[in-house]
This record gives structure tokens, C-alpha cells and sequence, in this order.
């Protein structure tokens, strides 16, 4: 059965597209969404389902989700999949015709037109931009670009046949090239200009529009500016449907994410500039292998592995491949053609990259906190670590800092259904030397747990079973004299020590009163172990990021008596810096306004250590 609790916990609020998949692969619906966590969590409401929806959501077994960077480019994707997959829930919305797209036309005062259909190839047949979600767009994209650049519209037989300006021109959509009101090289120019935009090269032509928007505004024409403000975002909002679906062109695109042990990899497919699907895999990573090493061996594998797969012409990397041409060249043998290897991209396939990241990223998530993987790394653990009862409650702690600055230690929660994230904690660690890691630990340690060895109630609840140390043989000495001293004797104690490459699989497990443990690199019990110690290191990163940024943006004013925002204020308009109030005296400080004598001494002393 599916299991969408947990499954729902894993969705992030970001747009994109949800696949529905029931018995033998099939799939059962596709559908996009603003919110995936959101829209996928509405189907498992208690009530308020319809009958079709009940049906539907009884035959699930699995849901697959892709993210995208916006609810336009879920749609493209959403109709992409659809039309390929033609699944039965999703009858009603099926829809047969073809994409539109802007064409432009060949011609020495070319107009820019909507296109429908089979693309003309071959001489004379013009560019082809494209395609648009819908014909709405197209025209929205077109009035807006003719408001801008002044394309004309019309077709060649009205066009010839002019012997004054239409009402376009009088709109002053149309700069009237057919009664010569402005030259071919002109015109070149804002066509130009309009095929940049459209192929994405936009920020030169929006840098010339932030500037004519804001010489309008100085002048106070603030009609004109407001009109170039909103076409602006309108000629934004063209470029966004061109994200999942380019121009032209086939490739295939490669995310790697690893973590936790496990690896994973997302596989996009665009044909003919159209982004068609998906598919991600969890290939197993015996030697500890980097991404770059992994994700070589993968690719080597799906493509010459002896499948008669497609090879496109390029296909992209989202690491630096080591042997990308060794790849490249035999890739070419196989396609009787030649292939390119990418592994620096830059535009529209930068951005398929991102996706493809994410995707993997939010996949090997998935895979991590699947409870039921979660339990069977605690059985696992239990098994190796040779204990009479499985462990219900896991807390691991690390400390981070930047050079000593602003220390944080987390303590981070896992039972065997995965995080207790409401169970998390950090703390500041104060009173102990720069970047002593003993002493943090210690002190750690002794907050987290002084308390509940006092409420006996909340220690039956939450005295965990292990503690997890990420560190080496001397910080697990020091928590073991706090746990002794606390005579939180009956607890384990186990420390992860990273091995001299720091490299997955190759750390050392330490137990308290016993050594080491060889523990399988690729075992269960490892996996569990690097997944809490992993989500340590993320808890206590962040909050260590949070109180550096706090710290820095503090100033030597904040917290003297007396001092508010206002005072604040007017001390540093006054002086221009905490320098220049440093080197002044108790009587200058006193000329600022709203500072008494008796506030600018007190300020004085303050400053200098009084």
C-alpha cells in the first residue's frame, strides 16, 4: 500500500508536476500545481472528495513529483506528459492540438506573427519562437512586443498595398515601414532587439527600458514610466514560458545528488526543444565513489551498457566529468554521429541543470525519511550493535563556527519512523575558548540533559537510547564524563569519526567503553548513522549562519542604556560612523539632538570601556 503520510512529508512548497502511478507502472493521472505539498496533500483529505477522486486515489501505490521553477512551466510539462502517457484520470483533459509559437518572417521588413502547425523549414521560411502555453500568450507576447519595438503585424499582401499608415501605427504599435516612415537599418535594429529578448539575451534590452523608465520618472512623466514598468514584468513573464520549452534541440540532462549513503540520479529528456520527462534512479555507490566518479559510471552504463537507447546529440552533466571526451567519443561510435559531452552550460540548459538537481535532491530526500527504510536501519542497527531491543529514540549532536566565531551546537532527533524535527534544539555556546569543540560538546550535552535528569516525567519520555557524537574518540571522552556525571550511565555513546578523505562509507564508528565498530561502509546501520549525523551538521550550520549574520549586524550602540532606533539614528547622521562617535567627546556627542549631558557621558564611557 502506499504510504502517504510520510510520503507528504517529504513535498516541498515549490510549483511543479505530480505523476499518480498504480499497480504495474501505470499511470493513473498528471496534474501541476503552485504548491506541490499542497495540492497532493488535498487528495488524502478526510472528506469533501469526489467519487472520481476517492476511485482514483484508492488505486495509487506511488506518486512520482517534478519540480519546476513556475506554475507556467508545470503546465508545459503537465500537457508534455499527458500527451505521452495519456492517462485515464485525465480524460477531460486531454487536448490534441499543437503548441503555438511566434514566427517570424523572412522578408527585408520581416512582421511577427502567431503560428499554429508544422514549422516551414528551409529558405525563406524565417525563426521560429516558441512554443507558448497558450494562444493567449502568444498574443499578449505580441501586442507587448509591438507596443516596444513597433514589428509590424500585418501580412505581405496588405503590406504592399498601403499608400498611408494603418491604424497600428496611430496606436503606435507599428513604426509604418510599408509608407517608409522609417528605414531598413532602423527597423533591422528593433527586430533585432525583439530576437534577443526572445531568445532569452534579454538583459541589455531591459537594462535600456529600467533606464528609459527611469529618465521618465525624473522628468515626472509618470504615466510613461508606470507603462514601461508594467511592460517590463509583462515581457518577463514571455520569457518564463520559455523555460521548460526551448527553441530547438535534443539533449539529455543529468542530476546527482548523494547523501546518507545513497545516491541519486534525475534524468531530464528534451526533444526538439521540448522537455518530455523524467526519470530518476537509485544506483548503488559500493566504492564511495564521488559524483563526478559516480555519475560517469552511470552514464557509461545506461547508454553502452547494452540497451539500444537513444543517443541524443548532447548530453549534460550536472558535475564536471573527468573523462567527458573519453564518454563523448564513444558515444559518437555508438550514434554513428557526433556527441557532445557538457558539463559547463550556461542559458536555458543551466536551468534545466538546476531542475535536474533539485529533482534528484528531493528524490534521495524521499528515499531517506521513507519510514519504512528508517526502520529497517534501526533493526539494522540493533542487530549490529548486538542490542536485547530495537532504539526508539536517537539524538545527535554537532557543533559548528567560523574560526570560534558565534558557536552553535544542534541536537537533532530520529525515532525509527524518521526526524522528530519538533524535537530539535540548538545552542549558543558561551563562556567556552574560540573553537575549543571539547568544550562546546560538554557544554551541549549538559544543557540538553541536567534538565530532564530533574523532571523524572520528561526523562522516561525523552532520555534517548544512543547518543551520536560527530566527532572523534575526544569529544566522545568528554560527553561520556557529562553522561557519568549526570549518572546517564545506561546510555550509549557511539561517535563518528570522518576518515583522512572525509568521503562517505569511509568513516570510523567509535563506542564508548569498546572502540571501534566495523560496521559495513554500505550497510543499513552506516546509512542510519550518516543520515542523523548529516542532518546535524545542516541543523547546526544554519543556525551558526543565523547568529553570525545577527552578530554582524549589531552595532557597539545597540544595548546601551538610553539608545533606541531614534537616538541611534540621529547619532550616526550626526557623526556618519561608530568610528567618528568613538573619537569624539562626551560634550560633541552632547550637541547631537535629543542627547542630554548625561546620556552623551554615559555613551562616552560605554564606547571606550568606562
Amino acid at each position: 500500500m502506499f504510504d502517504a503520510e510520510a510520503f507528504l512529508a517529504t513535498l516541498p512548497i515549490r510549483p511543479g508536476v505530480y505523476r499518480m502511478v498504480g499497480e504495474g507502472a501505470e499511470v493513473l493521472y498528471v496534474g501541476k500545481a503552485r504548491n506541490l505539498k499542497a495540492r497532493v496533500t488535498a487528495y488524502f483529505r478526510s472528506s469533501g472528495l469526489t467519487t472520481k477522486t476517492l476511485v482514483l486515489v484508492a488505486q495509487i501505490r506511488a506518486i512520482e513529483t517534478t519540480v519546476t521553477g513556475s506554475e507556467t512551466e508545470a503546465l508545459l510539462l503537465e500537457q508534455s506528459l499527458i500527451k505521452i502517457e495519456q492517462p485515464r484520470f485525465n480524460v477531460l483533459l486531454r487536448d490534441d492540438k499543437s503548441y503555438p509559437f511566434i514566427h517570424l518572417t523572412e522578408h527585408p521588413y520581416p512582421r511577427l506573427t502567431f503560428h499554429r502547425g508544422a514549422k516551414r523549414t528551409g529558405k525563406g521560411s524565417g525563426r521560429y519562437f516558441g512554443p507558448y502555453p497558450s494562444s493567449a500568450a502568444v498574443r499578449d507576447s505580441l501586442s507587448i512586443l509591438q507596443k516596444l519595438f513597433g514589428i509590424r503585424p500585418c501580412a505581405d499582401n496588405f503590406y504592399k498595398n498601403r499608400s498611408r499608415p494603418c491604424l497600428q501605427h496611430q496606436i503606435k504599435r507599428c513604426s509604418a515601414p510599408c509608407v517608409g516612415l522609417i528605414d531598413r537599418d532602423r527597423y533591422a535594429e528593433d527586430v533585432r532587439l525583439a530576437v534577443l529578448f526572445l531568445e532569452g539575451k534579454s538583459s541589455d534590452v531591459l537594462s535600456e527600458f529600467k533606464t528609459r523608465m527611469a529618465t521618465a520618472s525624473e522628468v515626472l512623466e509618470f504615466e510613461r514610466a508606470a507603462r514601461y514598468r508594467d511592460q517590463i514584468d509583462h515581457l518577463r513573464r514571455v520569457q518564463e514560458s520559455q523555460y521548460v520549452h526551448g527553441a530547438g534541440g535534443d539533449v539529455d540532462i543529468f542530476g546527482i545528488a548523494l547523501g546518507s549513503g545513497q545516491a541519486c540520479v534525475q534524468g531530464l529528456f528534451v526533444r526538439d526543444g521540448r522537455l518530455l520527462g523524467h526519470r530518476t534512479w537509485f544506483p548503488k555507490n559500493a566504492l564511495a565513489e564521488d559524483e563526478s566518479e559516480l555519475l560517469f559510471a552511470f552514464l557509461s552504463q545506461y547508454y553502452l551498457g547494452g540497451q539500444d537507447r537513444e543517443v541524443p546529440k548532447t548530453v549534460v552533466a550536472s558535475v564536471s566529468l573527468d573523462d567527458a571526451q573519453l564518454l563523448a567519443d564513444a558515444l559518437a561510435e555508438r550514434a554513428g554521429r557526433k556527441v557532445e559531452v557538457a558539463c559547463q552550460v550556461r542559458g536555458q540548459r543551466a536551468r534545466w541543470v538546476r531542475m535536474a538537481m533539485e529533482n534528484a535532491q528531493l528524490s534521495l530526500n524521499a528515499l531517506v525519511a521513507d519510514r519504512k527504510n528508517v526502520l529497517a536501519r534501526f533493526v539494522e542497527l540493533q542487530a549490529v550493535l548486538d542490542w536485547e531491543d530495537m532504539p526508539r529514540r536517537l539524538e545527535c549532536f554537532d557543533i559548528s563556527h567560523s574560526s570560534g566565531e558565534a558557536t552553535v551546537a544542534s541536537c537533532v532527533v530520529f525515532d525509527p519512523e524518521g526526524p522528530m524535527k519538533s524535537d530539535y534544539r540548538r545552542y549558543n555556546i558561551e563562556g567556552v575558548p574560540r573553537g575549543d569543540d571539547y568544550g562546546a560538546i560538554e557544554q551541549a550535552i549538559r544543557r540538553r540533559y541536567t534538565r530532564l535528569v530533574v523532571d523524572e516525567a520528561e526523562a522516561e519520555r525523552k532520555l534517548p537510547d544512543a547518543v551520536i557524537i560527530d566527532g572523534g574518540t575526544g569529544q566522545v571522552g568528554r560527553a561520556a564524563e557529562v553522561l557519568q556525571q549526570l549518572q546517564l550511565e545506561n546510555i550509549a555513546l557511539l561517535g563518528i569519526a570522518k576518515g583522512p578523505a572525509r568521503k562517505p562509507g569511509l568513516e570510523t564508528i567509535i563506542l564508548a567503553g569498546h572502540g571501534e565498530l566495523a560496521l559495513p561502509p554500505n550497510g543499513p546501520a552506516m546509512h542510519l548513522l550518516q543520515h542523523i549525523r548529516d542532518e546535524a551538521h545542516r541543523f547546526a550550520i544554519s543556525g551558526h549562519r543565523g547568529r553570525r549574520q545577527k552578530k554582524r549586524r549589531q552595532s557597539q550602540l545597540d544595548g546601551i542604556p538610553g539608545v533606541g532606533p531614534r537616538r541611534k539614528r540621529e547619532l550616526l547622521t550626526h557623526f556618519g560612523s561608530v568610528a567618528s562617535i568613538q573619537g569624539a567627546s562626551a560634550e560633541e556627542i552632547a550637541k547631537v539632538p535629543g542627547v542630554s549631558r548625561k546620556l552623551a557621558e554615559n555613551i562616552h564611557g560605554t564606547l571606550h570601556g568606562a
